[in-house]
């Protein structure tokens, strides 16, 4: 697959970090784009960001990326973590800089395109853009994590969001928990919380 993966100056840099790193760059070619917001939110959340080999990086003000352009073939882009200033403004059509433009290439081409919002609470005007991405053909998968698989630790948290956005790629985890297919350790723990 060609994916883009881009990050906005939300918190939740760690999300981004895991889906590198569950995604085989080897097998698949991956374009990632950090606004500068992001890139300080990252220095300030993590000790240490690091990005799997064979990610190719680019600038949020590279307009000559391939993936810029709707001749250019790429099989999905996801903006994780999505700040609601970045999803409003792909809600208004603004392609100022390459990772909006990609968004709404993506978009007008009828690719798929993840918003991954962290952001809470909502204002009327995040819900507004919300329904507006929505109704454009975006997938929005705010990061809400589930705990029916009990998670022992963040980064098992941030997993079950992960899983999700991977899902919606179409690169599901062998790792992943499924509703009905729950682990030994899940089923013989038996501890109440």
């Amino acid at each position: 697959m060609k994916l883009v993966i881009a990050a906005t100056g939300a918190s939740g840099t760690i999300y981004l970090e895991r889906l590198l790193a569950q995604i085989d760059c080897s097998a698949h070619e991956i374009h990632l784009v950090m606004s500068a917001s992001a890139i300080d939110v990252a220095k300030q959340e993590l000790d240490k960001f690091e990005i799997p080999k064979g990610v190719s990086q680019h600038s949020e003000n590279d307009m000559s990326v391939p993936f810029v352009s709707g001749s250019a073939r790429f099989d999905a882009m996801v903006i994780v973590p999505c700040s609601m200033a970045t999803l409003g403004r792909i809600a208004s059509g603004s392609s100022d800089n390459a990772l909006l433009r990609a968004a709404d290439v993506f978009l007008k081409e009828r690719r798929k395109l993840i918003l991954v919002p962290r952001e809470t609470p909502w204002n009327l005007i995040h819900a507004r853009n919300v329904i507006t991405v929505l109704e454009a053909g975006a997938i929005v998968l705010p990061a809400i994590p589930s705990f029916y698989s009990r998670p022992s630790s963040v980064a098992a948290v941030v997993d079950t969001v992960v899983w999700r956005i991977l899902d919606q790629i179409g690169l599901p985890s062998a790792h992943a928990y499924r509703w009905g297919r729950e682990s030994a350790s899940v089923k013989s723990s038996g501890k109440k919380r």
